[in-house]
């Protein structure tokens, strides 16, 4: 019995070293395919994902189901890049007015900086199969859930309803979503990401402050987030 249990121990071990090696493996398989799209663009292959990892081009699919598995996990781990830098934008700190151009500067500097990346995000849908990348609809869905507590919050603090919040923040997101991306598609480029930044900004605070003056909230773009949140 005591042999048994040994044998079992020592079989568990080396079945959590696999998993650590297989887990280190992918992400190196992750980090590779955002690299070769950074430098080739959105259309590369997994031959020349397998070459910068240094492995033949079948292992990298003993840790993906198919193609489609490997490029979901390749938007996850872009979506990782991108939330470390405009998820803290979205956290209370200096004025309204601030905050909102704190984080449309930060995501179109993001874009500005990983063009590929960004394209490959887009490329999630197919429009053909009429399907959508769940990791990027996903990621729109979070931060407009994120920007609704901030909308619920402040209207808790006025003592109002604030059954609007939800329509509000998806509304926003879906304003900065096509806006960014008609922009993107122009080749004429008729606006600098200058003035696409002081539109968006200009936008985004007319929208929020539009909906709260209707409900009897007034608030002047320096006041400070946190003021307007109650915190």
């Amino acid at each position: 019995m005591l042999d048994a249990a040994k044998d079992t121990t020592g079989a568990d071990g080396r079945a959590t070293r696999w998993d650590a090696h297989k887990a280190q493996r992918r992400l190196e398989v992750l980090d590779a395919a955002v690299a070769a799209i950074e430098q080739d663009g959105p259309g590369v292959g997994v031959k020349q994902i397998a070459e910068r990892v240094g492995v033949p081009r079948p292992v990298v699919y003993r840790h993906f189901k198919d193609r489609e598995d490997l490029d979901e996990q390749i938007r996850q781990r872009v979506v990782e890049m991108l939330m470390a830098e405009l998820a803290p934008t979205l956290a209370p700190g200096g004025t309204t007015s601030q905050t909102i151009r704190r984080a449309v500067d930060t995501y179109l500097g993001w874009i500005e900086r990983h063009p590929r990346l960004h394209h490959f995000l887009g490329a999630g849908s197919n429009r053909e199969r009429g399907t959508a990348s769940r990791v990027v609809s996903g990621t729109k869905t979070a931060i407009a859930i994120r920007l609704t507590e901030l909308f619920a919050d402040a209207l808790r603090r006025f003592d109002r309803n604030t059954a609007f919040a939800e329509p509000l923040a998806f509304g926003l997101v879906g304003l900065v979503d096509a806006t960014v991306n008609r922009w993107l598609a122009d080749p004429d480029k008729t606006l600098t990401s200058a003035q696409l930044a002081d539109f968006l900004s200009g936008s985004a605070w007319f929208l929020i402050e539009g909906n709260l003056a209707v409900v009897g909230v007034h608030v002047d773009p320096e006041t400070p987030l946190s003021e307007l949140l109650g915190e």
